[in-house]
């Protein structure tokens, strides 16, 4: 009774917070007030059990990826598509699938989980398997270093019961992953070619481990990013080339979808077939905001989204040309703005309109790297209207660079209603 009251909570909540347009954490906060083991209940029973994606980048895309693998393999996937990644944000995404009893149906569940809250979220939901993306400078605020983070991901590896899928090419991550393998655990790897990270203006933007070879070896990556184009890439799969579609332009995409791969193999096992990730690829929609071109009125507008200074660079890194026309918006959701004096800005020339209560500070790193500004507009609002009301650029799109927080505000004022569920 007291699930079937939660799951009836927490709809109703659901479902009168997307009147005012829009989703929320709050119908996950519900459910989980009156049922407390709401989400260990839900994935108990899946076949094929939960898997964790995990890392400072990457997680909303990799986690998009790898259900679309594995749909196209036929399996019934679970996952939290909005990028909810804490309790509260899983339960919500939840909500939308579970039936009165509580359990959701489904072959295997694929969750997003935010880094720190992912080793409490592996004693609840008991993951089958984790994939390790990245450890990259993020949220100072919340993780004061990146050591905090690499315990993190350790213990998240650690507590899954069958197998961690890490990334070769991350310093930290190699370390986690030779020293779990040198302890009987099965570890699985991806990478990318050495002469692609070289060729990258700013490589993978990884933190660098300094204190020496690991304990151990690290097993031979079982997919490897062989060649990269401009949205394109080939995979080598165990020996065998596929050319994959990427939904936006970089080298992080790249990644991502090995990731993505490599775990779906290992998950897989015999099932896997190489030809359903070009397929999956190629059908693949991208999610909020990550590299998302929106369409409003007679015009095309792209939006990336700046989480950290790597999300930033490596986006920075991979635009075609300078874009003919620029907005920025960055608000308290960016704490502490600083870290953009260490970005590398050369691909902007101009930028149109700088909004949101940080727009001051960026305005003045805009001004140190000669960059020319033409309105600082702080209120969200008329900063939209002032950038819409620019005529149509000769060249490309209108581009946005935002935070997330902005991102969220801006997809909606635009008229684009289906905003993701829960907290990063």
């Amino acid at each position: 009774m007291r699930y079937r009251l939660a799951v009836i909570a927490g709809r109703l909540a659901r479902w009168l917070l997307r009147l005012r347009g829009g989703g929320s954490a709050v119908p996950g906060r519900v459910a989980l007030a009156i049922a407390p083991k709401f989400l260990e209940r839900a994935v108990s029973r899946l076949p094929l059990g939960v898997v964790f994606v995990s890392g400072s980048n990457g997680k909303s895309t990799t986690t998009n990826m790898l259900t679309a693998i594995l749909r196209e393999h036929g399996l019934d996937v679970f996952t939290n598509p909005s990028g909810g990644n804490l309790p509260q944000g899983i339960a919500s995404a939840l909500l939308a699938d579970v039936p009165l009893d509580g359990y959701v149906r489904g072959d295997v569940g694929v969750i997003e989980v935010d880094e720190a809250y992912g080793v409490d979220l592996a004693r609840v939901l008991k993951p089958r398997g984790s994939l390790l993306l990245n450890v990259q400078i993020d949220q100072l605020n919340r993780f004061f270093e990146p050591t905090r983070v690499i315990g993190m991901l350790r213990s998240i590896a650690e507590g899954s019961s069958e197998f961690v899928v890490v990334n070769a090419d991350d310093d930290s991550l190699a370390r986690v992953g030779a020293e779990l393998a040198s302890a009987g655990r099965d570890v699985s790897t991806f990478a990318v070619a050495p002469s692609i990270i070289e060729a990258s203006p700013n490589g993978l933007a990884n933190v660098k481990d300094l204190t020496g070879a690991a304990a151990g070896a690290l097993p031979i990556p079982s997919v490897f990013v062989s060649k990269l184009e401009v949205q394109s890439a080939q995979l080598t799969i165990g020996g065998e080339n596929v050319r994959i579609g990427l939904p936006a332009r970089g080298l992080h995409y790249a990644v991502d979808a090995a990731g993505a791969t490599a775990t779906a193999s290992r998950l897989l096992g015999d099932r896997f077939q190489p030809n359903a990730v070009v397929a999956a690829m190629a059908a693949l929609r991208t999610v909020y905001g990550r590299g998302e071109t929106l369409h409003v009125g007679d015009e095309d507008i792209e939006i990336i989204m700046m989480k950290n200074p790597p999300s930033l660079q490596l986006n920075l890194d991979y635009l075609s040309e300078s874009p003919e026309q620029v907005f920025v918006s960055v608000d308290e959701g960016t704490p502490d703005p600083s870290w953009v004096y260490d970005i590398d800005l050369s691909k902007l020339t101009h930028v149109d309109v700088v909004s949101g209560t940080k727009a001051w500070q960026f305005a003045t790193r805009f001004a140190y790297a000669g960059i020319e500004v033409d309105q600082v507009v702080p209120e969200l609002k008329p900063a939209l209207q002032a950038f819409l009301a620019l005529p149509k650029p000769s060249r490309g799109t209108k581009t946005m660079i935002v935070n997330y927080e902005q991102m969220m505000l801006i997809r909606k004022q635009l008229g684009f209603l289906d905003l993701e569920g829960g907290e990063r």
